[in-house]
């Protein structure tokens, strides 16, 4: 039994999970909030316990040590020895990896030269490793990209209709996001699909980002979200597909440059741009229902992309074996589950049990009828286990 860390460092905060592996038993989990800041949330669960704090956390380097302190005063271990090897999530690969890889001075430097493409994401990440480098010199790490399970898409799936020269000299393709997640929905599905020789999956992580993958025997056909994750279906605060006129028009009209019209694209639009009320599905969804037409219009535009893209995928794929919800929205809103199958349903020939519907928040199970032409399932996410399994697999094993 060996224990591995599973992190995931956003730009001001740090998820962690402590594995016993292989048994893939989680010892403990956490995050610390609000990194920078004197009112910064560190919490950390074990033993079915929850202790959460208040207090000045700096930077990603005095998180680390205070997660590391934690676990030596709760006991949870007796010393940093005990930590085999870390794994940490990365949103952007690029072009240079379709696999997790060891974390070495040429993966780091690979990295951060994709930050432009993940400003937010790679720079975060790579503070997060850099801080765990620091506190544990001798304590092996993997890279797990977010983008590594999409680099199985066919050049048709990838290229975009720009100059040539332009996709050749900077790079420029549909990367795809929540690689990890996909992959991992993929494999979970299999037990839905055993009297299946080639199983076609759309697989669809909705949560305030949100993407949506074609998967045939495994491997990702298609997904939605493109060069950065603001492509795809609309999302909390991001716009998802649009034609790319409109920056240069909203541009003109609001008197902005190109970038602050990015960053009210990527943190002032979707859910919350439309309804005015939230990036929360919940509190839309509460406005919806109390006859708030704006709130109404921005759910509708959500279900409707993402019935957009299933169909596109159905097509893609030459049929569906089995639809996928997951992540926050996926998983604990009956409501958008239903709302997007009624969408389909007709096309697609989709029923649902909406009481069975109904009754699944945050649990794995079927919500599809026998009558169904395509088998429908909500399948929680588990991004921080394909972390540790790869982690173990390539350091450990």
């Amino acid at each position: 039994m060996k224990k591995v860390m599973a992190v995931n460092a956003g730009s001001s905060s740090l998820k962690f999970k402590l594995y016993e592996m292989p048994e893939e038993t989680v010892i403990c989990s956490g995050i610390a909030e609000r990194i920078g800041h004197d009112d910064a949330i560190f919490t950390i669960k074990y033993n079915g316990e929850k202790d959460e704090q208040i207090l000045p956390i700096k930077d990603h380097a005095v998180a680390v040590q205070i997660l590391l302190d934690k676990l030596l005063e709760k006991k949870i271990i007796a010393s940093y020895d005990e930590i085999k090897a870390t794994g940490h999530r990365i949103v952007q690969g690029g072009k240079y990896f379709a696999s997790s890889a060891v974390f070495d001075k040429d993966t780091e430097d690979k990295i951060e030269s994709l930050i432009p493409l993940a400003p937010l994401h790679n720079a975060a990440h790579l503070v997060g490793f850099r801080a765990f480098k620091k506190v544990l010199p001798e304590v092996p790490a993997v890279a797990v990209f977010d983008t590594a399970f999409h680099q199985t898409m066919e050049a048709q799936d990838y290229v975009y209709p720009i100059p040539y020269e332009y996709t050749e000299k900077y790079d420029i393709r549909r990367y795809g996001a929540h690689g990890t997640s996909h992959q991992y929905l993929a494999q979970e599905a299999e037990k839905y699909l055993k009297d299946v020789n080639h199983p076609r999956l759309i697989t669809c992580h909705i949560g305030s980002g949100a993407s949506i993958s074609a998967i045939k025997d495994g491997k990702c056909v298609a997904t939605s979200m493109g060069l950065t994750p603001l492509g795809g279906i609309m999302m909390g605060t991001r716009t998802g597909d649009i034609d790319p006129s409109v920056m240069k028009y909203c541009c003109f009209c609001e008197n902005k440059d190109a970038e602050e019209m990015f960053q009210i694209f990527n943190k002032k639009s979707g859910l919350l741009g439309v309804s005015g009320i939230s990036n929360d599905s919940r509190d839309v969804i509460k406005a919806m229902n109390e006859g708030d037409e704006r709130a109404k219009l921005a759910y509708q535009l959500l279900v409707r992309r993402i019935a957009d893209f299933i169909g596109q995928y159905f097509v893609r794929l030459g049929g569906a074996d089995l639809i996928v919800f997951s992540a926050g929205i996926g998983e604990n809103s009956p409501e958008t589950r239903e709302l997007v199958c009624d969408a389909i349903s007709e096309a697609l020939g989709i029923i649902i049990d909406k009481e069975l519907n109904n009754e699944l928040r945050g649990k794995e199970g079927l919500i599809s009828t026998e009558e169904s032409k395509i088998k429908v399932a909500v399948i929680p996410t588990d991004e921080e286990i394909m972390i540790a399994r790869d982690a173990y697999n390539m350091l450990l094993k």
